[in-house]
């Protein structure tokens, strides 16, 4: 018997981001897409998700969604869940500033002309409860606690352009 995979899907995303999804500022709705995930392995404890765009011409990506202590029976984010208040998410689910400085999904919004970006949605099944941090947390900070404290993780990609 094969073991089952930890596996993240979407039924918004197919591959490109459609206007639903694109941020305001570049003419989309900004509207988080539905995720949901399955097979989360053995001493799981939280959910991180986190979205980043490592075409953006900074030198380190762009971080478009950070959210944090998930709890360990979440399996889904409902469409809309990245609101800036979260209201959404999880009671105690933390969401920290993205590259936007705001907190919430920030949706795709490439540079015009620079082609398609890459955009990976990654949920990873945590080791701890809580990651011991708040929404005042930087991605850079964010990253290092999901990282250290990750047993398994999944991703999806979806592309963009202007």
């Amino acid at each position: 018997m094969q073991a089952q995979t930890f596996t993240l899907s979407s039924k918004d995303l197919g591959g490109q981001f459609t206007l639903d999804h694109v941020f305001t500022g570049c003419g989309g709705k900004n509207i988080s897409p539905e995720l949901h995930w399955s097979h989360a392995p053995a001493g799981t404890k939280s959910f991180a998700v986190l979205m980043h765009d490592e075409s953006a011409p900074t030198g380190s990506g762009w971080w478009h969604w950070l959210v944090f202590d998930l709890p360990s029976n979440t399996t889904n984010l409902p469409s809309g869940a990245g609101t800036a208040d979260g209201k959404y998410l999880p009671t105690n689910a933390i969401q920290v500033h993205t590259d936007y400085g705001t907190s919430g999904y920030g949706g795709p919004c490439p540079p015009e002309g620079h082609g398609w970006h890459k955009y990976t949605f990654t949920v990873y099944a945590l080791s701890v409860e809580h990651l011991g941090i708040d929404a005042k947390a930087n991605a850079a900070t964010v990253g290092f606690m999901v990282n250290a404290n990750t047993i398994e993780k999944a991703s999806i990609v979806a592309y963009y352009k202007r």
